[in-house]
C-alpha cells in the first residue's frame, strides 16, 4: 500500500470540494477511530480518521460501523466543541502525512472563534488534535507525557508543537537537472532506494515504480545507468503523476493488495477506482470490520479456546482409562485362578504361584497378592477390581459422549466467533455463554437493553425467502420456532455453520433457489473457503434435537447432499439481502 503524503493530498482535495460542509454528527466507533458527518450543499459526508498505528488515513468514506451504546470522553468533546461547526479551510505540511482542518466555530461566550484539528497520520506517532484558537492543545486521542520517550508531549494545555519539517527534496519543485545532481551525488547504489533517500512524501511502491518507470527494472544499479536520460524519465514520472492524480490499485484474487495515486505496472498491471477516499474504502473497510470484531472478541475466543484445551486433555485420560478397562477380563481369570488355589496361599506371601487353567499350555504363573488379607479376600479383591472395571467403561463412554458433544458446541462457537460482524452478534453469542454457565454473569453492571437480532434474511432469484442463523441459539430458534415443517432446511455436511431455511409452506422449490441456499450454507459454514462443498438438504420436519444438547446441535437421517462452491457468484446486493 501506498498512502503516502501526496496520496493524502489527492484525498484532500476530495475534501476540499464539499461545498461549505458543516459539522452534523461525530461518532467514535472505536478507540481509534473518529467519523464526522457533515452536511454540506450538496448532500451529506463523512469523513474517517483512522488513528490505528499500522494503517493510519484520513478520508471520506461510505462506511457506517457500529458505534458504542455510550460514545468515548474524545467524542463527547468533539462533539461539544465542533458539533455545528463550518469546515473553512483544509491544508497540509509540504511532504507530510499531516492534514489540519480550520473550522469556524461559536465558544461559550457566543464568539465566533476557529478551532483546527490536526489529524499526524505517521506511524507510530499517528494523533488526532483539537486546538484552541491560540493553538493549544484542548484535548487529543493519544497523550503522551513526560515520562514517555517521545521528542513531543501531548497534553491538554499545552502549546501544539508541529512535527520537525521534512529535509529532503520535494519532486514537485525538482527539474530534470535537479534529478541529475540527485543521481550523481554519492549514496545508494539501488535507483528505487536513492529516490527514497533524497524524495520526501513518496513511498518504496512509488520509488519503485518511478525506477521501472526510468530504467525498466525496480531494482536498477545506478552504475549500469546513463544518468541524463534517467534524470529526465523521472522527471516526466513525477511532472505527470503528481499533478495528474489517478486511484489505481492491484487485485489478487478479488483482493486488493496494493493502492497508490498513479497507476504501476510492477505487480503486472492495475486497476482504476472512481476515487481516492473510495479506494480507501474498498482496502481498508472489510479488513478493519473484520480486525475491530476480531479485537473486540478476543477474550471470549480465549476463553472458548481454553475450555476446548482442557475439555481434550480430560477427554485424553479419560480416554486412557477406558483403554485400561478393555482388560479386565484378565482380572476376573485371575481370581477364579486364586479361588481355586485358596489352600495354597501361605498367611504373609506376596506371590500365589499357580497353573493357568485358561492358558491350553497350563503354564504356571506368579500373581501378586497382598499379605495383609485373607485367601478368601484376595480373591474377592480381583472379581471386585472386575466390577469396577466394567462399570468405569460404561461411565467413561458416557462420559466421553457427553465430552464430545460439549467439544462440538465449543468448536461451533469458535466458529460464531469467527464469522461474528456486529458487537450486537458478539454480544449475543457471549450471553450463549453466560446462560450455559461458560462464561461469568455480568453482575450488577447496567445493562443496555438491545433490539433482538433476527437471522439474516436473503431473497432467492426465484422470489422464496432465505433465512440463515447467525449462532446457536438462532440456528434453533430458526428451526425449531420460526421455520414451517413443510419449509426445506440446509446444513453444510459434518462442519460447524449455520442452519438455513428455505421458507416454500410445502411449495415446490426451483433448482435454483436450492443452489443458492446451499451456496448460503457452505459460505456461513466452516467450508467458506472451500470448492464442491456437501451440503445436506431435508425438510424441516426431518431435523431433530440431540436430547440433552446443546442449542442448534440436531440430527436427521433422510437428506439428499448437494455440491456447491461457497457464495461463489452471488453477493449480498444480489440477493437482495435485508439488514436488521
Amino acid at each position: 500500500m501506498a498512502f503516502d503524503a501526496f496520496y493524502l493530498t489527492a484525498v484532500l482535495e476530495e475534501v476540499r470540494a464539499l461545498s461549505e460542509p458543516r459539522v452534523e454528527k461525530i461518532h467514535q466507533p472505536a478507540r481509534d477511530t473518529v467519523i464526522i458527518h457533515f452536511k454540506h450543499r450538496d448532500g451529506r459526508a463523512k469523513l474517517l480518521f483512522a488513528m490505528n498505528p499500522t494503517a493510519p488515513r484520513l478520508h471520506l468514506t461510505a462506511a457506517s460501523p457500529e458505534n458504542p451504546a455510550e460514545p468515548p470522553m474524545f467524542c463527547m468533546l468533539l462533539r461539544k466543541h465542533l458539533s455545528g461547526a463550518r469546515l473553512v479551510s483544509v491544508t497540509q505540511p509540504p511532504m507530510e502525512r499531516c492534514a489540519v482542518l480550520t473550522f469556524d466555530c461559536i465558544d461559550e461566550m457566543g464568539d465566533r472563534v476557529q478551532k483546527k484539528l490536526v489529524a499526524e497520520l505517521m506511524g507510530r506517532t499517528c494523533n488526532l488534535y483539537l486546538l484552541s484558537p491560540e493553538d493549544r492543545i484542548i484535548d487529543c486521542l493519544r497523550r503522551i507525557g513526560l515520562d514517555e520517550s517521545a521528542k513531543r508531549q501531548a497534553l491538554p494545555g499545552l502549546y501544539y508543537q508541529s512535527p520537525e519539517p521534512v529535509t529532503k527534496h520535494n519532486p514537485m519543485e525538482l527539474t530534470a537537472g535537479d534529478y541529475e545532481k540527485i543521481l550523481s551525488a554519492p549514496g545508494a547504489d539501488l535507483l528505487s532506494q536513492r529516490l527514497m533517500d533524497e524524495l520526501g512524501g513518496l513511498s518504496p511502491l512509488i520509488c519503485r515504480e518511478a525506477a521501472l518507470y526510468a530504467a525498466a527494472d525496480v531494482d536498477a544499479r545506478l552504475e549500469n545507468l546513463e544518468i541524463a536520460p534517467v534524470a529526465q524519465k523521472l522527471f516526466l514520472f513525477f511532472s505527470e503523476n503528481l499533478n495528474h492524480p489517478v486511484p489505481s490499485y492491484f487485485c489478487q484474487n478479488g483482493i486488493p493488495k496494493q493502492f497508490a495515486f498513479c497507476p504501476f505496472r510492477q505487480y503486472g498491471g492495475c486497476e482504476e477506482a472512481q476515487g481516492f477516499s473510495e479506494l480507501l474504502d474498498l482496502y481498508y473497510t472489510v479488513r478493519d470490520q473484520k480486525d475491530a470484531m476480531r479485537q473486540k472478541g478476543q477474550a471470549v475466543r480465549k476463553t472458548v479456546q481454553n475450555l476446548c484445551t482442557r475439555l481434550k486433555k480430560k477427554m485424553a485420560i479419560q480416554q486412557k482409562e477406558l483403554t485400561a478397562t478393555h482388560d479386565r477380563e484378565r482380572l476376573r481369570q485371575l481370581g477364579d485362578i486364586v479361588t481355586a488355589n485358596i489352600h495354597r496361599i501361605v498367611k504373609g506371601s506376596r506371590v500365589l504361584q499357580a497353573e493357568d487353567f485358561y492358558d491350553e499350555e497350563m503354564k504356571v504363573i506368579d500373581i501378586p497378592i497382598s499379605p495383609i488379607l485373607s485367601p478368601q479376600q484376595n480373591a474377592a479383591k480381583f472379581y471386585k477390581d472386575y466390577t469396577r472395571m466394567k462399570n468405569a467403561e460404561k461411565e467413561l463412554t458416557h462420559q466421553l459422549e457427553i465430552g464430545a458433544q460439549e467439544l462440538d458446541y465449543l468448536q461451533s462457537v469458535l466458529e460464531e466467533l469467527g464469522r461474528a460482524a456486529t458487537e450486537q452478534e458478539l454480544e449475543e453469542i457471549r450471553q450463549e455463554l453466560r446462560d450455559a454457565g461458560y462464561l461469568r454473569s455480568a453482575g450488577d453492571k447496567k445493562k443496555i437493553r438491545q433490539k433482538k437480532l433476527p437471522p439474516m434474511h436473503f431473497v432467492s432469484t426465484d422470489g422464496f425467502s432465505i433465512y440463515v442463523g447467525r449462532n446457536n441459539r438462532q440456528n434453533e430458534e430458526l428451526t425449531f420456532k420460526t421455520a414451517r415443517k413443510d419449509d426445506i432446511w440446509l446444513h453444510a455436511e459434518k462442519v460447524h455453520g449455520s442452519h438455513v431455511i428455505i421458507a416454500c409452506a410445502g411449495k415446490p422449490v426451483p433448482d435454483d433457489t436450492v443452489t443458492q441456499a446451499a451456496q448460503l450454507a457452505a459460505y456461513y459454514a466452516e467450508t467458506a473457503s472451500g470448492q464442491n462443498i456437501a451440503v445436506d438438504v431435508t425438510p424441516v420436519r426431518q431435523v431433530k434435537r440431540i436430547p440433552g444438547g446443546k442449542p442448534g446441535m440436531v440430527i436427521y437421517h433422510t437428506y439428499r447432499t448437494v455440491y456447491v462452491n461457497p457464495y461463489p457468484d452471488i453477493t449480498v446486493d444480489a440477493l437482495n439481502a435485508s439488514k436488521p
